[in-house]
Order: structure tokens, then sequence, then C-alpha cells
């Protein structure tokens, strides 16, 4: 388990694949900058995509509120150790809960523990140009932004550039 000041990264677990955690990933409001809009997620599904954590270094982790244990979104730590690595992701599933600085403080516990692992020289993170939220979340949190992927998908039918964004760790 990971401690932010507000929130708590716990290990997602199959009991975790609730109603709730199903029905952000079809939400259109929650996915539209997602390439999870493109899908439609049931149970089983989701279990498939829990299994593929099993026996890897990657971390699939249930964002959850500390003073009430609810359950708020998802965060994913991809890790390459051959290339000493860690691509980030983070889903707020809840909406009421946006814009409150609770993602923030998910990214930044998940970022800086990931940047704490042995061997690990350098964390990744890419959005969407027009994801403003996030693009804020990865600059707060002292990622730069390293490369641009050039008009590489589409929102609405319009071309929008994926950013990508790292910082290194020291080690």
């Amino acid at each position: 388990m990971l401690h932010g000041k507000r929130v708590d990264l716990t290990p997602f677990m199959p009991a975790d694949i609730t109603p709730q955690y199903v029905g952000w990933l079809n939400d259109p409001q929650v996915v539209r900058l997602s390439n999870q809009r493109f899908r439609r997620h049931d149970e089983a599904s989701c279990a498939a995509y829990l299994r593929t954590f099993e026996g890897s270094d990657n971390r699939f982790f249930s964002i959850r509120l500390r003073e009430s244990g609810q359950a708020i979104g998802t965060a994913t730590a991809y890790f390459s150790r051959d290339h000493g690595t860690v691509d980030c992701g983070i889903l707020l599933g809840a909406p009421a809960t946006w814009g409150k600085g609770l993602g923030q403080d998910a990214w930044d516990t998940l970022t800086g523990w990931c940047a704490e692992q042995p061997g690990i020289r350098k964390v990744t993170a890419g959005t969407l140009d027009c994801n403003t939220g996030m693009l804020r979340l990865m600059e707060r949190s002292g990622l730069k932004l390293e490369a641009t992927r050039k008009a590489q998908e589409l929102v609405n039918g319009q071309p929008h550039d994926i950013l990508l964004f790292a910082r290194f760790t020291g080690h």
C-alpha cells in the first residue's frame, strides 16, 4: 500500500471489479480522452486485464480516499527493468472528485514510489495535448516534455498530438 496525503494506493484486487469500476470505464465523460472509449467493458474484460499483471513487475492500484476507503480511480506502473524505466498512468473515475487535488496526490504518490524503486532511472507518462488536467498533473510533478507525436490520435474527428513526458530519478 502506498500512502499519499489524502489518498491511498492499494493493489487492485478481483473484489475491486465492481459495477462502479466497470461503469467508470464505460462512462463517455470519464474516458473521453482515453483509448478505453473505443471498447465496451464488463466484469470479464476487467478480470482479464487484471490477470495481465500476474507474474509481472507491473503494478495496478486502486486509488482510495484515506478517510473513507472509497475507491475513486486507478493507477498503473509498467516497469521495464532492463531499461530502468517505468511508465505511469492514472484514471480518476469519480467525476465528483475531479479538481480537488486528489489526482495530484495520487500521481505524486505513484511517481514518487516508482522513482524510488531500485534500478529505476526514469519515470515516463504520456497524454493527448487536449488533456489539460493530465498535462498540469505531470508538469506539477516535475515531469518535463520530452517528445511529441504530431497528430497521432483523433478526438471527435480532430487530430491531436500525444505529448510524452519524463523525469530522471538520479539513480
